[in-house]
């Protein structure tokens, strides 16, 4: 489990730029503080991925969510795997912003999936520990296989 930030300052708005340049160079639309070592409560996302609307959720919490959708989902933590995640629909969500006020967003569709992903990597949780066992096997087979091959070619 992440914990809660505690303060938002220039040390956490470059940490911030960090992420949103590390997101982008792995071609993200979302990363949350975990996936770069960092166990704190912070997540980037940036849907179109042009920079132009960047969202920064500090201590998000869904506060409301209904209906059910699901696509297949990817993570930068386990390249090159795809699954089918069952999320809700819509999401109510509060946080903080990257200036320490409080927002809240009333998400839909690809946002509201993605807020989901990155809060669960927050939680602990990855895509993976959604789908089925014989699919989280098969997936971590070929991620050892990968492993070995890249072992090898060092």
């Amino acid at each position: 489990m992440c914990e809660p930030v505690a303060q938002v300052d220039d040390e956490l708005n470059q940490f911030i730029d960090d992420m949103f340049d590390t997101m982008y160079e792995h071609e993200g639309i979302g990363l949350a503080a975990p996936q770069v070592g960092v166990l704190k409560r912070v997540i980037t996302i940036d849907i179109e991925g042009d920079k132009t609307n960047q969202v920064v959720l500090i201590n998000p919490e869904i506060l409301e969510s209904c209906g059910e959708t699901g696509i297949e989902e990817g993570c930068l933590s386990i390249p090159g795997h795809r699954a089918l995640v069952p999320r809700k629909e819509k999401v109510k969500v509060k946080a903080l912003n990257r200036k320490g006020e409080e927002v809240i967003y009333e998400a839909d569709g690809l946002f509201a999936i993605c807020i989901q992903h990155e809060i669960d990597h927050l939680n602990g949780v990855l895509f993976v520990d959604h789908i089925s066992a014989l699919k989280r096997q098969r997936i971590k087979e070929k991620m050892q296989k990968l492993k070995k091959q890249i072992e090898r070619a060092k």
